[in-house]
């Protein structure tokens, strides 16, 4: 079986009073050699509405850049995630928003088959979590323009919701099409008390990545193994469904400084559970 280990980008650089995630703008670049130095596959990239258009995947230059550097460390670019449509969503804008979100996605589609990346993650969650049935159907109408383009450049669109196991997968089967996958994350499941293995076993071959980090039932991100997530529950069910694909490292950060020291300990944690329940 083959498996992936990868962290969401920003984690190898200090926060700085930005938050838990953001778009390393000053370190972007070295954040792929201490990747590598680490031992990390990929780095899934950030995609936010803040300054989008000098982020790197824009340009035609920032797409070189990143080819040169993944050449260079062999670390790859696999997914990006695109808190851009979590800050501004599909639903609850205007028409002309909307359908500029639209845009935005199909040039996004085609900007990431450039460095070779093979999936957008779109997050439907806090800000542009699905509250109604009208906001379900004017997600669908409004991925449906982007879904030819993704077919036809071969990345697959993965959605990561707050919703229960089985509206999910209706959601899914709704849109039903081969290029709209689920992403899961493990720290919004364990801050909802959902049972991982439920939802992996609902879900099935529809889980596409996995995001890894641990939060308590009702509250914030914690480092793993410290909340209320069940590894041993999670990696069981993706043993079952025979899940071979990436895990991307997107816990809690630790004291600013020591960014690599928390992610060594981190990776080490993931790799235990590979290797008792997925080799």
């Amino acid at each position: 079986m083959s498996f992936s280990l990868g962290i969401m980008q920003g984690r190898l650089t200090p926060s700085a009073g930005r938050g838990i995630q953001f778009f390393p703008f000053d370190n972007w670049e070295n954040e792929f050699r201490l990747a590598a130095g680490i031992g990390l596959n990929e780095i899934e990239f950030i995609f936010d509405l803040d300054r989008f258009e000098q982020n790197p995947l824009w340009t035609e230059s920032g797409r070189a850049r990143i080819n040169e550097l993944i050449q260079e460390t062999g670390v790859r670019v696999n997914s990006i995630c695109a808190d851009f449509f979590m800050r501004r969503p599909f639903f609850r804008v205007d028409e002309a928003t909307r359908f500029d979100n639209i845009e935005i996605l199909k040039k996004l589609i085609e900007a990431v088959k450039q460095i070779s990346a093979q999936t957008i993650e779109i997050p439907l969650v806090d800000n542009s979590s699905i509250k109604t049935e009208s906001e379900k159907e004017t997600l669908i109408a409004s991925l449906a323009p982007a879904l030819p383009v993704a077919q036809e450049q071969g990345i697959t669109i993965t959605l990561e919701t707050d919703l229960p196991p089985g509206p999910f997968l209706e959601l899914l089967e709704d849109i039903s099409h081969p290029f709209v996958k689920a992403n899961y994350d493990s720290g919004n499941s364990s801050g909802l008390g959902y049972d991982p293995y439920e939802e992996i076993s609902t879900l099935g071959k529809f889980v596409h990545n996995v995001h890894i980090k641990d939060r308590l039932l009702g509250g914030t991100t914690v480092p793993l193994g410290t909340g209320n997530a069940n590894f041993d529950k999670l990696f069981q069910a993706l043993k079952e469904t025979q899940y071979q694909s990436s895990f991307i490292l997107q816990a809690a950060r630790g004291e600013d400084g020591k960014e690599s020291e928390t992610i060594r300990g981190y990776s080490d944690f993931v790799n235990g559970y590979i290797q008792k329940y997925l080799i």
